[in-house]
């Protein structure tokens, strides 16, 4: 199931767009203002964001540039700015989509759909000859499989979804064991050790303080 983040601060807009997209099985996390939809996308993983401008704290620009600065995820702005700028600067920063206010729900589902259609990852991911399957959870190297326990596997997955970016210790362990506050820091760094191990060839970068990286060869 497609986890969407909204990020609407007009109540009845937020709602309509909400139960809209629940009535289609989408799950859905809505906020209302800017720093409550940097908190969410920090701490979870979704398919995709329906981000408006005018916002409270930060505007959805601003949220955007933060977003690709780590992320590749499909962003459709969703605003009543209309302006030719605002909409070059959104597909400078690599949006997929804008849609200008008033706008009828049902044409935005659509759009919706063709966005995540267009953006839909492949099953199986290569890097470095591993081929990573994500719908069987299978590793391979040279037509051998690797072992990975659940734990390893599920890190795994979340780092080469963002290969080329950085993933967070905060990140890792929310979407992993879902906590979203303290876990003893030795035993993600046990579970980084032992895939090291399994997956030489493999480059996971330890950005200091930070988090993590799978470095993509260009």
């Amino acid at each position: 199931m497609v986890k969407i983040l909204v990020v609407e601060d007009d109540d009845m807009i937020n709602q309509v767009v909400t139960e809209f997209l629940k009535e289609k099985n989408y799950e859905v996390v809505s906020v209302r203002d800017g720093e409550q939809a940097l908190e969410e996308f920090d701490t979870q993983e979704f398919g995709l964001l329906l981000l408006d401008i005018m916002l409270p704290s930060i505007t959805g620009i601003d949220i955007l540039k933060e977003v690709r600065k780590t992320s590749n995820v499909p962003v459709i702005m969703l605003t009543a700015i209309d302006d030719e700028y605002t909409q070059l600067v959104s597909f400078n920063h690599l949006i997929n989509d804008y849609v200008v206010k008033p706008f009828s729900p049902v044409i935005l589902m659509k759009r919706i759909e063709n966005v995540l259609r267009m953006n839909r990852p492949s099953a199986v991911i290569e890097l470095e000859g591993y081929l990573i399957n994500l719908e069987d959870c299978i590793v391979t190297y040279e037509g051998q499989e690797i072992t990975l326990t659940k734990k390893e596997y599920e890190i795994l997955a979340v780092l080469v979804k963002r290969a080329g970016n950085l993933v967070t210790r905060e990140q890792l362990v929310y979407q992993v064991w879902g906590y979203d506050d303290y876990m003893d820091s030795r035993i993600l760094d046990n579970h980084m050790k032992n895939l090291r191990k399994k997956l030489p060839f493999l480059l996971i970068q330890t950005v200091k303080g930070m988090g993590y990286k799978i470095e993509v060869n260009k």
